[in-house]
C-alpha cells in the first residue's frame, strides 16, 4: 500500500494566477486541468486537500488597458474575473476557492512581507536610470519600450528581449526606441528604486532546489542563475501604477511580481475565514501540512528563486514542491490566430465537451516540463477510441442485457474466473494511484485503458448477446454482463479525476454516490442499476473545424497547401533530383536550435512483425516493440528490404512524432534510416545490447 494510502494528508495546491488582461485560451488549460486532476484524485483517496487560485490583478498593461476601454481598473478586473471563473467552471476546474490579488487581505500580506524583510535587512535603496515617456509622464516597464534589437536588427522588439534572435538586454540598449504607450521617444530618467536583496539567500536556496523541492531539469537550470550569482531584485515600481503602494513611500507600488505570489496566501487566508482552517497551520515556518504550486515553466525563476527567498525572510513556511510543465502546441506549432489554433476557452466550449480535452490533455501529461501538443487529428481518434470505443462501450454492451432480461439487478455471486478478473482489475489500483500521485498521467491513461482491453476482450468471449439467444444460458449470461458493468465501473473510478462528469453522469446509470478511491474493493453484487443513456459520443472532425474556424480572426483567406487547398502561386513543384547536390547525396537543411532537437524522443524498438502494404509501392507495414506499447509505423523502405527479413531486427524510432492517418491506417511514429536511393537504403541499428524503449541520447 502506498505512502499516501496510509495516512491521511493536509494539501494545499496552487495554479499560477492568470492575469486579468485577457481571457483563456488552451495553452492556459494545460496547467489548470493538470492541477485540478491532481486536486481531485488527492480528494477521492481521502486527504484533506484544498485548491485555491486567484486572478493576478495589478500593474501596468491593467492600468493602461482600463484607460484604453475607458472604465475603472476595478471595473476591468471584476470582469475579467467573472469571464475566467466562467471558463474554469466550463472545463470543470474546481477551486475550493477563488480570489483577486486586488484584496485587502493580499495588501495585507504584501505589506507584512515587505515590512519583514525590511525589519531584517533584505531591502535596499538605489537610484537607477529608467525609460520616461515625456508624454504620458510615466516610467515605462522593459515591455513597454519597443525598437530594434541592438543584436540581430530586427526591429520592433520589446525592451527586455529579441523575439527574433533570442537575446536579453536593457531596454537602453535598444536602437531607436519608442513608447509602446504614446509612440514618443523615451528619455532617460533617474528615479530611486527598492529592492530585495536576493543575493544573502544564496546558500539558503543552492540547498533548497537541491533538496527534492523542484523537477532535475528545473533544478538543473536554477543552477545557472545560482552559480552567475544572484542580484537584487527590483520589487517597486513608480506612479502612475496599478497595484498597492509601499508602506512608508510616496508614490511608489509594489511590483506586480511581489504580491502576485503572495495572492496565494490571501486566496487561502480568505477561505479559512469561510472554511475554518487554521491559515498558520498551513503556512507557519515549519508547518508539516504540505504546499505544492503548479506553475509553467517560463516562470520558474520567480517561484523557485524569489518566492521561497520571501518567504523565508519573512520567516514563513517554503513549498513542499513547485511542479511545472512545459508549452502547449497545436498540430506541432505554436498557437496562431492566423491557422485559428489560437482557441479561447470560451470558443472551445461552444462547440466541444470540455471532458474531451481533460482527457486528451492526461493522455499527454506527464511529470517531466516537455511541451505538449494538441494534434487534432488524434485529438479525435484518441476519444473515439478509448473513451467512446473502449471505456463507455463496455456499458453499453451490458447494460441492456441487465435491464431487459434481470430486470436491472446485477448477478449476486460470480465463478472463480470472474472473481479473478475482478480482482485483476483491483489490484492495479495502487499502481495507477502511484502514476497520479507523480502526476505521470499519460502512463496512468494508458494502464487504464489497457484494462479497458481487457474488459472488452472479455465480454468479446463470453459474447451475451449469443448467451442471450441460447437457452439454459442465463445464470452465464447474468455473470458476463453483471462482470463487465462493475469493471466498468472499475474504469470509470480511476477515471474520475479526469472526467468528473462524465463519472457523475455514470454513477447516476450505477446507482452509487460519493465514490471514493478503494470504493471499488467492494463490486457491486445483487446491485439494481438504471436504464443506460449514452455517456459520450463521438467526436468528430467536422466539429473540430467549425472550432478552428471560429477561432479564426482570418478566415479562409490564410488558407493554404498546408491545409489541402492548391497553391494559388502556380509554381512547378520541384521533385527530388532537384533538392539533391552534385555528390549525389541530399543539402545539410537549415539548422535547427538544441531546444528544437531537444523535443524529438529517439527510442530504440525491435520489429516484431512487418509485411508489404499491396497497394503502395514504397511502403512497408511494421510493428515495432517500444517495451512499454507495441507501435503500427508505415515506412518507405520496400524497394531495400525483404519483409522476413526484418522481424528480429532492431533499429530507431521517433516515438513522439504526431499519428498519421494514412489510406492504409495509422502510422504511430517513424523508423530512421540512411541511403541515397530508393534502393539504397539502411535502417538505423544500435548496436549489440540495446533493449526496446531505450531512449536514444
Amino acid at each position: 500500500m502506498s505512502d499516501s494510502a496510509q495516512r491521511p494528508r493536509k494539501i494545499l495546491i496552487t495554479s499560477a494566477l492568470p492575469y486579468a488582461n485577457g481571457p483563456i485560451h488552451l495553452g492556459h488549460l494545460v496547467e489548470y486541468i493538470q492541477t485540478d486532476i491532481w486536486s481531485r484524485f488527492q480528494k477521492m483517496r481521502g486527504h484533506t486537500c484544498t485548491y485555491v487560485c486567484a486572478d493576478d490583478a495589478h500593474g501596468t498593461p491593467i492600468m493602461l488597458r482600463a484607460q484604453a476601454e475607458g472604465i475603472t481598473p476595478e471595473a476591468l478586473i471584476a470582469k475579467s474575473s467573472e469571464e475566467h471563473q466562467a471558463d474554469f467552471s466550463g472545463f470543470n476546474v474546481a477551486f475550493d476557492h477563488y480570489d483577486s490579488t486586488n484584496s485587502p487581505e493580499n495588501k495585507a500580506f504584501a505589506e507584512r512581507v515587505y515590512l519583514a524583510l525590511k525589519e531584517k535587512g533584505f531591502i535596499s535603496r538605489k537610484t537607477i536610470s529608467q525609460y520616461y515617456d515625456p508624454e504620458k509622464k510615466m516610467f515605462l516597464p522593459d515591455r513597454f519600450v519597443k525598437g530594434t534589437c541592438p543584436k540581430c536588427k530586427a526591429e520592433d522588439q520589446y525592451g527586455d528581449n529579441c523575439e527574433a534572435c533570442g537575446a536579453t538586454y536593457s531596454p537602453t540598449d535598444l536602437i531607436n526606441p519608442t513608447s509602446a504607450v504614446s509612440g514618443a521617444t523615451p528619455i532617460e530618467k533617474e528615479t530611486d528604486h527598492l529592492f530585495f536583496e536576493l543575493n544573502q539567500f544564496e546558500e539558503m536556496l543552492k540547498s533548497w532546489t537541491r533538496e527534492g523541492h523542484l523537477q532535475t531539469q528545473i533544478a538543473n537550470k536554477l543552477d545557472e542563475w545560482l552559480e552567475s550569482g544572484l542580484r537584487a531584485w527590483d520589487i517597486s515600481r513608480d506612479a502612475p501604477y496599478f497595484g498597492f503602494e509601499i508602506p512608508g513611500e510616496k508614490d511608489k507600488y509594489f511590483y506586480v511580481w511581489l504580491d502576485a505570489p503572495i495572492g496565494y496566501m490571501s486566496s487561502f487566508k480568505n477561505y479559512c475565514t469561510q472554511s475554518g482552517l487554521d491559515f498558520d497551520e498551513y503556512w507557519k515556518e515549519g508547518s508539516t501540512t504540505e504546499l505544492y504550486h503548479f506553475i509553467g515553466k517560463d516562470i520558474i525563476n520567480f517561484h523557485a528563486l524569489f518566492w521561497p527567498a520571501m518567504l523565508s525572510g519573512a520567516g514563513f513556511r517554503t513549498p513542499s514542491a513547485i511542479f511545472a510543465h512545459g508549452f502547449l502546441t497545436v498540430d506541432g506549432q505554436k498557437m496562431s490566430k492566423s491557422r485559428g489554433t489560437f482557441i479561447m476557452a470560451k470558443t472551445y466550449l461552444e462547440f466541444l465537451n470540455p471532458e474531451y480535452l481533460r482527457y486528451y490533455y492526461a493522455a499527454k501529461l506527464t511529470s517531466r516540463i516537455d511541451d505538449i501538443d494538441l494534434n487534432l487529428e488524434d485529438f479525435a481518434q484518441r476519444v473515439n477510441s478509448d473513451l467512446v470505443g473502449k471505456v463507455v462501450n463496455i456499458a453499453s454492451r451490458c447494460a441492456g442485457f441487465v435491464v431487459k432480461k434481470f430486470d436491472g439487478k446485477l448477478s449476486a455471486a460470480w465463478s472463480p474466473e470472474a472473481t479473478a478478473l475482478y480482482q485483476s482489475f483491483i489490484d492495479k489500483s495502487e499502481e495507477i494511484a502511484g502514476l497520479y500521485e507523480s502526476r505521470d498521467y499519460g502512463h496512468a491513461m494508458r494502464e487504464i485503458m489497457a484494462l479497458a482491453d481487457k474488459a472488452n476482450e472479455y465480454i468479446a468471449e463470453t459474447a451475451p448477446w449469443v448467451l442471450a439467444k441460447e437457452a439454459g444460458k442465463e445464470a452465464q449470461l447474468h455473470e458476463s454482463v453483471s462482470l463487465g458493468i462493475n469493471l466498468f465501473r472499475v474504469l470509470i473510478s480511476y477515471l474520475t479525476p479526469v472526467l468528473p462528469v462524465t463519472a457523475e453522469r455514470a454513477n447516476a446509470f450505477l446507482k452509487i454516490n460519493n465514490v471514493q478511491w478503494n470504493d471499488i474493493k467492494k463490486p457491486l453484487l445483487d446491485h439494481e442499476i438504471t436504464k443506460f443513456k449514452p455517456l459520450l459520443t463521438r467526436l468528430e472532425m467536422a466539429d473540430i473545424q467549425k472550432m478552428v474556424d471560429a477561432s479564426s480572426q482570418t478566415l479562409n483567406t490564410q488558407k493554404t497547401v498546408a491545409d489541402g487547398k492548391k497553391d494559388s502561386s502556380n509554381k512547378k513543384k520541384s521533385k527530388a533530383p532537384d533538392s539533391v547536390n552534385a555528390s549525389g547525396y541530399e543539402p545539410i537543411a537549415n539548422e535547427i536550435s538544441i531546444e528544437d532537437f531537444a523535443k524529438i524522443d529517439l527510442r530504440i524498438a525491435k520489429i516484431i512483425h512487418a509485411e508489404a502494404v499491396p497497394e503502395a509501392k514504397k511502403l512497408l507495414k511494421l510493428t515495432l516493440d517500444i517495451g512499454s506499447e507495441q507501435r503500427q509505423v508505415f515506412a518507405g523502405i520496400k524497394s531495400a528490404y525483404d519483409p522476413e527479413q526484418l522481424i528480429g531486427k532492431y533499429t530507431v524510432m521517433v516515438a513522439n512524432l504526431a499519428p498519421r492517418k494514412m489510406r492504409f491506417g495509422l502510422s504511430e511514429g517513424m523508423v530512421l534510416a540512411a541511403g541515397s536511393g530508393d534502393s539504397d537504403l539502411y535502417i538505423l541499428s544500435p548496436d549489440d545490447g540495446a533493449t526496446p524503449g531505450m531512449c536514444v541520447k
